[in-house]
């Protein structure tokens, strides 16, 4: 099979595929090797196709024009991971990534794609297993893209996460950076 048919094929596989498949999967389906899978997932992001890579494989992702996104500056422990994560999928959200802004490599996304408990679960179960948070590079601070049906929602993740604590305003972050 020719390079430019399994880009193809490898955009249909993931298309069509209710949950993330690891580069590991797409490989024995097309019967090449992982490396081979993780350079064309390469060749492909970089012309612009929605492919995003989550803790649990890639995905294919297609923008809801009809929804809407925020941008939350959030901070907590590791005890309140869980209930940061589990605030916005309970009140509508779909968690889209982490954003972190370090001072030396800049800003650092990474795509997480939770949108149910189980997605938390999953993923905390990962984190809290083999990595530590991104958070530790920043004192803790961190961003969120959510996204949600309607401002309504975001309103009500918005009031979820200030009633807990969590919610940063920029001024407070700057306070916060300067005390040091």
């Amino acid at each position: 099979m020719e390079g430019r048919e399994r880009r193809e094929r490898i955009i249909d596989i993931l298309k069509n595929s209710d949950e993330p498949l690891s580069g590991t999967a797409l490989a024995a389906i097309l019967k090449v090797s992982r490396q081979v899978i993780v350079q064309d997932i390469a060749l492909l992001r970089a012309i612009d196709k929605n492919i995003i890579s989550t803790n649990k494989g890639y995905m294919f992702f297609e923008p809801h024009e009809a929804m809407c996104r925020r941008i939350f500056m959030v901070k907590h422990t590791d005890e309140q991971m869980r209930d940061e994560l589990n605030s916005i999928v309970d009140n509508g959200g779909q968690l889209l990534d982490v954003i972190i802004e370090h001072d030396v490599y800049g800003t650092i996304t990474v795509d997480l794609q939770l949108s149910t408990r189980h997605d938390v679960d999953e993923f905390m179960d990962r984190i809290m297993g083999n990595a530590r948070p991104l958070k530790y590079l920043t004192d803790g601070v961190h961003y969120h893209t959510v996204e949600a049906d309607s401002e309504n929602t975001l309103d009500m993740i918005q009031e979820a996460l200030e009633e807990k604590g969590f919610l940063l305003e920029q001024e407070e972050w700057e306070k916060e950076l300067f005390a040091k």
